[in-house]
């Protein structure tokens, strides 16, 4: 029995992965991202947390998601072969991921409720410095945090930003969330929390006035925020394919050996 039978096509816009798609367009009979089995994404890393954005969006679909990289680092991707992809869907292994979901209050009381899969950052938006209060479960951890910034990342996000900011790499399925500052001030000595990730995290801006601060989650960005809640979002689990050799949470342990 053929896996996937119904298969949806998306691409990014860049001229590499628009030639690939024009190559893929007569290999079979493609449907709509709403009737898919699975998807088949050409692109990079960005164009996938795109694709996974829409399909959250969408919310009834749920399809997997087999990504072939035709970007720079294609961490979340498989390579791009033009042949072969029946064989290489029916070989794949699955992961799950989900979402963190950022419940973001702006210094207007406007409330704005997204989704992330890599991370959840704050970052200060002028030259002063954030000055943060810190909370999990409920509970004050650091009064204040001066910093130019701090995010929550996912172990599926926790070699992209995260790690750029000295935070942890956290094995697929650790069942963990990194809590990483960013160019911390003080307290000097605090260099991040790894955290059990059905932890909730309250994020509360201090003097606003004077040190504003925006909240991203993945690629979209609020500015002016008072306050950002950070927990995961257990209803919206998203399942990404990869081939047996390039598998997500190998790439993720080896990263923590690469130069």
């Amino acid at each position: 029995m053929t896996a996937y039978p119904r298969r949806a096509l998306v691409a990014s816009p860049t001229g590499p992965a628009q030639a690939a798609r024009a190559e893929l367009a007569d290999a079979e009979d493609w449907v709509p991202v709403e009737e898919a089995d699975a998807v088949i994404a050409l692109g990079g890393d960005g164009f996938m947390l795109q694709t996974l954005h829409a399909m959250l969006e969408r919310r009834g679909s749920s399809a997997p998601v087999f990504g072939m990289n035709l970007g720079t680092v294609g961490f979340l991707m498989n390579e791009w072969r033009r042949h072969g992809l029946s064989e290489r869907l029916g070989n794949a292994r699955p992961f799950k991921v989900t979402p963190l979901l950022a419940t973001i209050t702006g210094q207007d009381g406007r409330v704005h409720a997204l989704p992330a899969i890599n991370e959840v950052s704050l970052l200060r938006e002028t030259r002063q410095t954030a000055s943060l209060e810190v909370t999990v479960n409920d509970r004050i951890v650091l009064p204040n945090l001066a910093c130019d910034g701090i995010l929550t990342a996912t172990p599926a996000g926790s070699t992209a930003y995260n790690f750029s900011a000295q935070g942890p790499i956290l094995p697929l399925g650790s069942a963990l969330l990194a809590l990483t500052p960013i160019s911390p001030f003080r307290p000097r000595r605090w260099r991040g929390a790894i955290l059990p990730d059905r932890t909730r995290i309250s994020l509360r801006v201090l003097d606003a006035a004077k040190r504003p601060v925006s909240a991203v989650a993945d690629q979209r960005e609020v500015r002016d925020v008072a306050q950002v809640d950070v927990c995961m979002d257990r209803k919206r689990e998203l399942t990404l394919l990869f081939d047996p050799e390039h598998a997500l949470d190998d790439r993720i342990t080896m990263e923590q050996f690469s130069g």
